[in-house]
């Protein structure tokens, strides 16, 4: 069964232990291809069959700290255009970079002193290359402090609070009217997924940039659009006309 038989629109729910997640078939369907997993008899059986199937291919699993949703972004960088300069700054860097929120906040101003630096990331303990422009270089340095690039409002021998971070995003979105969305720092880093995914359509090489263990998160992230969209496909995001 090719993908291209199939509805383009036609989605499934697949039940997780944490709740729903929309999944698109032609999607998943490629991604067997690209794995080269058995092609699935019953893609366009039940519900219950459908998700057996998914579960033997280990595609199917329990979802963790992925509540953040995908925005465009285009809407994205209007929202971002409302934040305070460090906290927008912050969440540019990691749209370019894919770091998590902390990581990019974490950063010392001793590190982004060469073009290139290896980030410990505080979630997983693992390692990451990242390559900064000139440009988000230059900018970071204009900023930075003392001891940290993001440095405590109150303490600068502290690093900002992903919590300052969120508020001021939120502040944000309220200003925009944003609804139906859980817009949070970690969108930055699905809108990063799901951009390098358009670009090199391998989930390989996004799950490399992404540091993650396992092909099936990224995947979720990969999808985030798809995934979104189908969510919340009667909400719309209210940006303001430039």
């Amino acid at each position: 069964m090719k993908s291209g038989q199939l509805c383009a629109g036609k989605l499934k729910k697949i039940k997780t232990a944490r709740g729903q997640q929309t999944l698109s078939i032609c999607r998943l369907l490629h991604f067997c291809t690209l794995t080269k997993a058995p092609q699935c008899s019953k893609m366009k059986a039940n519900k219950c069959s459908f998700e057996h199937e998914l579960t033997f291919f280990g595609l199917l699993i329990e979802v963790k700290n992925i509540t953040a949703d995908y925005i465009n972004p285009n809407n994205f960088a209007h929202i971002l255009s409302a934040l305070m300069p460090a906290n927008r700054l912050a969440l540019i860097t990691s749209l370019t970079t894919g770091l998590r929120i902390d990581d990019v906040l974490s950063l010392k101003t001793q590190t982004i002193k060469n073009e290139r630096f290896t980030v410990k990331e505080m979630k997983t303990g693992k390692t990451k290359r990242v390559r900064l422009s000139k440009e988000l270089r230059d900018k970071l340095f204009a900023q930075s402090g003392r001891f940290f690039v993001f440095e405590h409002r109150l303490d600068p021998k502290k690093h900002r609070t992903r919590q300052a971070v969120f508020k001021d995003l939120k502040r944000a979105c309220k200003l925009f009217r944003v609804e139906g969305l859980n817009i949070s720092p970690h969108t930055a880093r699905k809108i990063y997924a799901v951009e390098q995914y358009k670009r090199t359509c391998s989930l390989k090489s996004v799950q490399k940039l992404l540091n993650h263990s396992d092909e099936a998160v990224t995947m979720l992230y990969a999808m985030a659009d798809a995934m979104t969209q189908a969510d919340k496909k009667n909400q719309r995001v209210s940006v303001p006309e430039v």
